[in-house]
């Protein structure tokens, strides 16, 4: 499948008021127009589409969606193909939903763990409109998409791993250099990052443990990093750089209880051109101050709702 990356994210969450809050003031997020088919919701612009991350009223915190771009209207129709060739359950989003997401056309489907995920093309976009909500060098997203997400998943299957690359044509990236099962993928167009998804292993658990957001430069990382700490926010771990990436990054909690990963790249990422299988985590810093599994990461029963729980069983 032609896929760019994520192109947005969907979260339920209870506490959008202090998401309206900490969106703006400690990561630099513009709030966007709220659609008239979902006006509860809070939209938040990181570049100059129509947004990118979206919160949800819910009852619990938890993801609702992960958005994948596909290039294009050719390419699109080419992976509704591929799902129903590879008798995947699909939905077609009707024109209400593609209105409030700002898309040409989406389709609804969920992985074998049961996450829900959504394909589209040519997501709505006005140059020069993003503004940050306090000054604020840029995110980057474009070729590469929004960022990248982290799953955990209950189960660690075959199926999962077929899922992903079997069908989704995703490129298999490695395990990382975590003690547990964890599978690092990246889609199909993207040469600019190691990793779109991952899917760790926690027996018993589920939930988003983390996102991770590209900025402009260091500045942006060490402003963040302060108001962070300012404003009383958790942190999951210190300033640092992976083995496996020539960024650097660290992690804190939302409002919502799961991670966000604020990154720069020091140099380019390129393709090593074999599976790495690095030592340590990182080459210098992060240092672990705050459980791995947030808030956010709860039992199976309480992430997903029951019917998608008696799908599998």
């Amino acid at each position: 499948m032609d896929i760019i990356g994520i192109g947005y994210l969907g979260f339920e969450t209870t506490k959008l008021d202090e998401w309206r809050d900490y969106g703006p003031k400690v990561m630099g997020f513009q709030i966007g127009n709220a659609p008239e088919s979902d006006p509860d919701s809070l939209y938040f612009k990181l570049d100059d589409r129509r947004h990118r991350i979206a919160l949800h009223p819910g009852k619990i915190d938890r993801i609702a969606y992960i958005g994948w771009e596909a290039r294009g209207k050719l390419e699109f129709h080419a992976a509704v193909e591929r799902f129903r060739n590879h008798n995947i359950e699909i939905t077609v989003g009707d024109a209400e939903l593609c209105a409030t997401r700002g898309v040409k056309e989406l389709i609804r489907f969920r992985d074998p763990v049961g996450y829900q995920h959504e394909l589209f093309y040519a997501q709505k976009w006005s140059p020069r409109s993003f503004v940050p909500g306090r000054p604020h060098g840029g995110f980057v997203c474009g070729a590469r998409g929004v960022g990248h997400v982290v799953l955990i998943t209950p189960e660690y299957t075959p199926e999962l791993d077929h899922f992903l690359t079997g069908i989704m044509g995703m490129h298999w990236y490695g395990s990382g250099a975590g003690k547990g099962k964890t599978g690092f993928f990246r889609s199909k167009l993207n040469n600019q990052t190691s990793h779109d998804i991952a899917y760790g292993f926690g027996p018993g658990r589920a939930g988003v443990q983390h996102i991770g957001l590209f900025v402009s430069n260091v500045r942006d990382v060490g402003e963040t990093y302060d108001l962070v700490k300012k404003h009383g926010h958790d942190m999951m771990m210190t300033l640092g750089q992976h083995t496996q990436d020539p960024h650097m990054s660290f992690y804190h909690f939302t409002p919502s209880g799961f991670a966000i990963e604020c990154i720069t790249e020091l140099e380019p990422w390129h393709e090593d051109g074999f599976e790495l299988n690095p030592e340590q985590l990182s080459t210098w810093g992060h240092e672990i101050v705050g459980p791995i599994l947030g808030p956010s990461v709860k039992t199976p029963e309480e992430i997903f709702d029951p019917e998608v729980l008696a799908l599998k069983r």
